[in-house]
């Protein structure tokens, strides 16, 4: 099954088959379970393309190519390469290809400039974020926590909080979630940050929601609250950020009065609309996510990359819905 993303690139959560998500999220469990040989890839080289900052999905791509033995080479901040001399995003990506590296992991700000990298490169491109576009990693990282929750990805009703017009998690999620049957979202969101239209379109008849302004609107038992950050650094009008930075903070009271058990799930980083007080909660997931990040990521390139998966007996696989 492995086979079937082996060499591609990968750009949107849309592009995943059940099939594809279901093994990667199993073998991003057996990887956790018994960690593979550190020469599983031996000679192949990584490179790590960010044009905006990160912290968990950049070292997590380097702490799973590193454990799987293979070698990264890291772009750099924008400051000391020739971006700051106004070399072009192109020209950019066709100097990295030129150099031969196994895989690109792309971030940039821009919606679609993952998909452009990959049209110049002729090595496999991973999208790890474009603009508020998408960031399916994060979408895979986000259902393998659900997963090791609930050992299932279908019947699950998440609440998705904040900033949903330029989050480009929540909309790889909602692709992601589309996949699987009888999935419901309620986005909950003020009127400016709503979620974009054309996600909408693109889960519609895939996927329940409802839109809402309040947690305490939300009438159905939940699976998992999903919060997000308002983005600053998406605002051109910095007043109507300051307006809606704080509009939702998760309490551990608030918490207490959803209905059902959700466990609480963030993409990081969090700014305000999660207290430090919520932090070792029993309900709470968002370190655990990150951590997720890893393994998933390792399952990934080794499909990506075509690696060969060490065990000698066929894998047991989770059941597709």
């Amino acid at each position: 099954m492995g086979d079937m993303i082996s060499g591609r690139d990968i750009l949107s959560a849309l592009q995943l088959e059940p099939e594809d998500i279901m093994d990667l999220v199993q073998l991003a469990e057996e990887i956790r379970a018994s960690q593979p040989p550190r020469s599983l890839a031996a000679g192949r080289l990584m490179c790590t393309a960010f044009f905006e900052p990160s912290t968990r999905t950049r070292l997590s791509f380097t702490f799973a190519m590193k454990r799987l033995g293979g070698d990264v080479v890291d772009l750099g901040p924008e400051e000391v390469t020739s971006r700051a001399k106004g070399e072009s995003f192109e020209d950019t990506v066709r100097m990295i290809d030129g150099y031969g590296p196994d895989v690109i992991v792309v971030r940039h700000g821009q919606p679609g400039s993952a998909t452009i990298a990959a049209e110049i490169a002729s090595a496999p491109v991973i999208n790890a974020g474009d603009g508020p576009n998408e960031h399916p990693t994060q979408a895979l990282t986000d259902l393998y926590t659900l997963w090791r929750e609930y050992r299932r990805l279908d019947g699950l009703t998440v609440a998705m909080v904040g900033d949903l017009k330029y989050g480009r998690t929540t909309s790889s999620l909602s692709y992601a979630l589309s996949k699987f049957p009888n999935n419901k979202v309620y986005y909950v969101s003020p009127p400016q940050l709503r979620m974009r239209p054309e996600v909408l379109d693109r889960v519609s008849g895939k996927l329940r929601y409802e839109e809402v302004e309040r947690l305490e609107d939300v009438r159905e038992p939940l699976h998992a609250i999903y919060m997000t950050r308002v983005q600053k650094e998406r605002f051109r009008d910095q007043s109507e950020y300051e307006e809606l930075k704080s509009y939702y903070v998760l309490t551990p009271e608030l918490l207490a009065r959803l209905p059902g058990k959700p466990i609480v799930m963030h993409p990081l980083p969090r700014v305000s609309e999660i207290p430090v007080s919520l932090d070792s909660h029993p309900q709470s997931r968002y370190f655990q996510q990150a951590q997720n990040g890893m393994y998933v990521r390792m399952a990934l390139l080794i499909r990506v990359l075509g690696l060969q998966w060490p065990r000698g007996s066929p894998r047991r696989r989770a059941a597709v819905p």
